[in-house]
């Protein structure tokens, strides 16, 4: 039987390096966007890191395994198509995945007691999946370097 996302990523040797990998991940993206939209994301990012220092890294953390779980059926799908790039499967439903993704997100600000992360995140979300759709393709493949 194929190895879950769950079992990949998140097995205690694994773990570190996804994490730092989704870190890179972020800024790789951030320093690719552009325009209106790209700023504002640069500048609700700018906001959080100002004002609550280390709060993307710990949000990454946290939400790791929420996002795993989000890609799990996807993985599995891909894993039983005999596909060869999941960067290429994930961009081919990118809709459906973009919307499980920041369902994980949503939830997650919701939750949230700090305004000013609040705010920014709502500043960006109308946007997101613009910007998730785009970073499917080296989310995909970022995944598939652990499998």
């Amino acid at each position: 039987m194929a190895a879950t996302l769950h079992e990949i990523l998140l097995a205690p040797d694994t773990k570190p390096q996804v994490l730092a990998d989704c870190n890179a991940l972020i800024d790789q993206e951030l320093s690719s966007m552009s325009g209106i939209s790209g700023t504002a994301v640069k500048l609700a990012y700018k906001t959080i890191v100002t004002f609550a220092p280390g709060h993307i890294h710990y949000m990454v953390e946290k939400l790791l395994p929420k996002m795993v779980e989000s890609l799990e059926p996807y993985w599995a799908d891909f894993s039983t198509s005999g596909g060869s790039a999941f960067g290429d499967y994930l961009s081919k439903r990118s809709d459906e995945v973009s919307a499980s993704l920041l369902a994980v997100t949503d939830a997650r600000a919701e939750a949230s007691n700090r305004p000013t992360v609040i705010k920014a995140y709502r500043a960006v979300r109308g946007g997101a999946a613009r910007h998730v759709t785009a970073a499917l393709p080296s989310l995909g493949d970022m995944v598939q370097r652990y499998a």
